[in-house]
This record gives structure tokens, C-alpha cells and sequence, in this order.
């Protein structure tokens, strides 16, 4: 799976300190949790993985965007980057929760 950071890569780097291969990272954790669609997302679009990335050294919470949302501009690969940011309280314990 291969997802496209080119349009936001700069953007979580800047807000929130993540580079665009840790939040890779954590999309490919055997562990992650994917919750289809994102419940905060207000397109319905969106997709939540959360995930650990070992060049960030923490749990991260991505946010994805499916290739297909946008047909006139396709990404270069299966996903939009949208997002990434080290996951809150709730989201490591749902990370926690999916490991038991």
C-alpha cells in the first residue's frame, strides 16, 4: 500500500513534528487499527489508522483519504495523506485495546 504525502508532507512535518515516512510507518504497523470511516470525519471519507512508528518512537493517529475520493487528481498511490500527529489518551488505548 502506498500513500501520497506530496500535498501535506510539509504540513504535518511543520504542525505537528511528523514526517511524512513515520506516519508510513505507522499505516504499515501489523498492529494498527483502522476505523473506516474516521469517526470524526464529516465527509465520511476519511479513514483513522492508528499505529507505531519506530522512527517517531510513539503511537501515531494518520489520517487517510481514499485514492478514489477525487477522481479528476488521483494520488500517486492507494491513499491521500491527509494528516498525522502522535495519538491522544484515546486513541493509544483503542491501539492498546486491539493488541488484547
Amino acid at each position: 500500500m502506498r500513500v501520497d504525502w506530496i500535498k501535506r508532507a510539509s504540513y504535518i512535518e511543520q504542525r505537528h513534528g511528523i514526517e511524512a515516512r513515520s506516519a508510513s510507518e505507522a499505516i504499515g504497523d501489523d498492529h494498527a487499527v483502522w476505523l473506516v470511516p474516521d469517526p470524526a470525519s464529516r465527509s465520511g471519507q476519511a479513514v483513522r489508522v492508528i499505529g507505531y512508528s519506530p522512527g517517531a518512537g510513539a503511537v501515531l493517529t494518520v489520517i487517510l483519504l481514499a485514492g478514489s475520493a477525487d477522481p479528476d487528481e488521483p494520488p500517486d498511490g492507494d491513499w491521500w495523506g491527509s494528516n498525522a500527529w502522535r495519538a491522544n489518551d484515546r486513541d493509544q488505548r483503542i491501539y492498546g485495546e486491539a493488541d488484547t
